[in-house]
C-alpha cells in the first residue's frame, strides 16, 4: 500500500468522480482507477459503489475514509515536524512558481513579507505549472503561485487547495520598435503580409492562454510562425533580437516598454487578462505557513488586485 493511494481515495471521496479526481491528482483515469482497485484489493473489500452515478462509497469505504483522512492527516503533520527540525536555519518555506512569477513577483513580494516575519528564509523553485502543480499535491512546496485564467482553471480540489488572489499580469502581443517608436509589425497582418510569430509550445500554460484568445477572436489574424520555445524569457529574447512577435507577461518586459525598445503589437482585443494567484494545502498545519497565509489573506483581498491587474492593462496600450 502506497500514501498516494490513499490520498487518491480521499479525492475520489471529495470529488464523486473518478475522472475529477484523476484531474486533481494529475494521473490519467485509466492510472487513477487502477491504483483505486490496488488500494482495495489492499483493504480486502471494495470502497467504491461503482454502479451508481455519481460513485458512492460503500460502508466500508465510508469506514475507511475516517482511517485514511486520519493518517493522511498525521502523516503530513510529522513530516512538517521533521522537515522543520532538519531543514533551514530560522524560519523556512519552499515555494513553486512559473519562471516568470519567480523572476518578477516573488522576490519583492518576499522582502514585503519579511518585514512582517523575522528570520525569515525561503527556497524557490522556479518550474512550470504542471510540475508546480505537482510539488505542491506531493507535499514539497508549502506554497504555489500561479497566473490564472476563468477558462484555464487549475486541477486541484477547491476543498482541500485554498488559493488568495494576489496581483496580476497581462500577456500582451509586443515587437521591436522601428526608429521612431512605431511597432515593426502589426497585428492582424495580411494574406500578403503576415505577421512572424515567436510562439510557446501548444502544452504550455501561455501558450493555451494565447490559443484560446486566437481561438475565441473574429479575426484570428495572420501569423506566420518563427519560433517555438516553452519559456517566456526564450520568447523575449528573440522579439529583442527583432524576429517577430509574441506574447509576453507585462510584468516581464516593463523596462523595454518604458525605454520604447520594445512596442505592442495590437490593441485590447489582442491581450490576455490574467490574475495571479497563490495557492496552499489546507491539510498542511505548519505554524510558519499558518501565518505566511493570514498575511496574505489580510494583504492583498481578490478585488484590489484585479484592479490593479484592469490599470495596468490600460497603461500598458496607452
Amino acid at each position: 500500500m502506497e500514501v498516494k493511494w490513499l490520498e487518491d481515495f480521499i479525492a475520489l471521496a471529495h470529488n464523486k468522480s473518478f475522472s475529477r479526481a484523476a484531474q486533481v491528482r494529475s494521473i490519467t483515469q485509466s492510472g487513477f482507477s487502477r491504483r483505486i482497485r490496488g488500494l482495495e484489493e489492499w483493504v480486502g473489500a471494495e470502497l467504491v459503489d461503482r454502479s451508481s452515478f455519481p460513485p458512492t462509497l460503500t460502508a466500508a469505504g465510508r469506514q475507511f475514509l475516517e482511517v485514511a483522512e486520519d493518517v493522511t492527516q498525521k502523516l503530513l503533520d510529522a513530516r512538517t515536524a521533521i522537515r522543520t527540525e532538519q531543514g533551514m536555519r530560522g524560519s523556512g518555506l519552499k515555494i513553486a512558481a512559473g519562471h516568470t512569477i519567480a523572476l518578477s513577483f516573488v522576490p519583492a513580494w518576499l522582502n514585503t513579507l519579511s518585514d512582517s516575519i523575522a528570520d525569515l528564509r525561503a527556497r524557490v523553485t522556479p518550474t512550470n505549472v504542471h510540475d508546480s502543480v505537482l510539488m505542491l499535491v506531493n507535499g514539497n512546496c508549502e506554497l504555489m503561485f500561479a497566473y490564472q485564467h476563468p477558462d484555464l482553471p487549475m486541477n486541484l480540489d477547491p476543498s482541500r487547495y485554498e488559493h488568495v488572489t494576489v496581483g496580476g499580469d497581462v500577456l500582451m502581443p509586443v515587437c521591436r520598435s522601428k526608429a521612431g517608436g512605431a511597432p515593426r509589425f502589426r497585428l492582424p497582418g495580411s494574406a500578403r503580409q503576415p505577421v512572424p510569430y515567436i510562439s510557446y509550445a501548444e502544452t504550455t500554460y501561455f501558450g493555451r492562454c494565447v490559443a484560446l484568445l486566437l481561438a475565441k477572436s473574429n479575426d484570428p489574424g495572420y501569423l506566420m510562425p518563427r519560433f517555438e520555445s516553452d519559456m517566456a524569457d526564450v520568447l523575449k529574447r528573440m522579439v529583442l533580437e527583432g524576429e517577430g512577435v509574441a506574447w509576453l507577461p507585462k510584468s516581464l518586459i516593463t523596462a523595454e516598454l518604458a525605454s520604447g525598445v520594445l512596442a505592442s503589437a495590437g490593441g485590447d482585443e489582442w491581450s490576455v487578462p490574467l490574475g495571479l494567484n497563490v495557492y496552499r494545502d489546507s491539510m498542511n498545519r505548519d505554524p510558519l505557513l499558518t501565518r505566511v497565509w493570514a498575511h496574505l489573506k489580510s494583504a492583498v483581498p481578490a478585488p484590489q488586485a484585479y484592479a490593479r491587474l484592469a490599470s495596468g492593462h490600460a497603461r500598458a496600450e496607452s
